[in-house]
């Protein structure tokens, strides 16, 4: 802790999927594994101990309108902190929420920048809404002022057709992920349909969020070039109302949805028996409330992913695939403990006796 007093961590320290350790000791905010010769003013806290989780796909700062004020955005990070969610991709967001960085009380959070969308083809107030020609240069930008991602919007409903459908054209993803990769940053897109996701991924796209347009023939594509999804199943649960909303307008839309939900489950069975890499993300700040990391795990063990894998999703394979540490030796002490085993249930995920931030405990 921080402030020069001992966290001690007994009971079971879940370290990795298969390594567990009896204790550990949170000394100035770091984790350690080695007794503190002396130490006095500690504190101690047992339980089932996991890292921090990690909700790889949110956004704070943003709700269904736009950027939002610096309170609101603060009681967004607390939602997902008490949930045990402290480390958060946050996939795109017009709000500047740099000032959490200074607080040692909130998750640490890894920024995408802001949306990049094609003209008029995203939600009004969220994203750079450019053409073919600019995405490039704003790609470029958004990887300067992001934490090592950029996010593209890659379908969206196109009004004259009455459907989903791709946002660009073949060259400009490939000209725009080349840069943000010349730049050192990852690109991620937001696809629901099937028509954008051969040319993002064969164009070296890092991620896709969503993903719900996986079918049979894409999948093997995925899994080659080890391109990772963010299902955000507990968002996909809106397409049913989202569907009826939009019947009268735009009816082959609507069928669209309702055929995307219907088989979401097996498309992320089938995506993840395949190989490919599956993390948990909830889609929180737009219309979903924040702190939903633990109803993410539970439907992926809904879908048919096994229990552990789901488990690592939002931990420790989450963590190394953002490139932060889990429990290790000198790491941040970032943990949540649990009075039961997560492993064997993961609706436990639902339920943290502690939660700790940076050496503290805040919940």
């Amino acid at each position: 802790m921080s402030d020069g007093a001992v966290l001690h961590v007994k009971g079971r320290v879940l370290v990795g999927p298969e390594e567990v350790r009896d204790e550990l000791w949170v000394i100035d905010g770091r984790v350690s594994y080695d007794r503190p010769a002396g130490a006095r003013d500690v504190r101690t806290v047992e339980g089932w101990t996991l890292p921090g989780l990690v909700d790889a796909h949110c956004h704070v700062g943003l709700d269904r309108h736009g950027a939002v004020p610096a309170d609101v955005a603060e009681r967004q990070a607390l939602a997902d902190r008490d949930a045990g969610a402290l480390l958060l991709r946050d996939a795109g967001s017009p709000s500047d929420t740099r000032w959490v960085d200074g607080r040692e009380d909130l998750p640490k959070i890894i920024r995408a920048g802001r949306h990049i969308a094609r003209t008029r083809r995203y939600i009004r107030g969220y994203a750079w809404e450019v053409e073919p020609e600019d995405l490039p240069a704003y790609v470029a930008r958004e990887a300067r002022r992001g934490d090592g991602w950029v996010k593209l919007v890659g379908d969206w409903i196109d009004r004259d057709l009455g459907d989903l459908s791709a946002c660009w054209p073949r060259g400009a993803v490939e000209a725009a992920i080349a840069e943000a990769h010349r730049l050192g940053a990852r690109v991620t897109a937001h696809c629901f349909a099937e028509d954008s996701l051969r040319d993002l991924v064969e164009a070296g796209i890092d991620c896709v969020e969503h993903a719900t347009g996986l079918t049979d023939e894409l999948i093997p594509l995925f899994a080659s070039r080890g391109v990772a999804i963010v299902p955000t199943l507990v968002n996909i649960a809106t397409f049913p109302d989202l569907a009826a909303g939009g019947e009268a307008k735009f009816p082959r839309w609507s069928a669209h949805l309702r055929r995307l939900h219907a088989r979401r489950y097996d498309t992320v069975r089938d995506a993840h028996d395949a190989g490919v890499p599956v993390y948990v993300g909830t889609d929180a700040g737009g219309t979903l409330p924040h702190g939903l990391v633990a109803a993410e795990v539970a439907e992926l063990v809904t879908a048919g992913i096994p229990p552990l894998t789901a488990l690592s999703a939002a931990t420790w394979s989450a963590r190394a695939w953002l490139g932060r540490p889990a429990l290790r030796e000198g790491a941040p002490a970032d943990l949540v403990v649990y009075e039961r085993d997560p492993r064997a249930d993961v609706r436990v995920l639902g339920v943290p006796s502690r939660v700790v931030v940076n050496g503290r405990v805040v919940g």
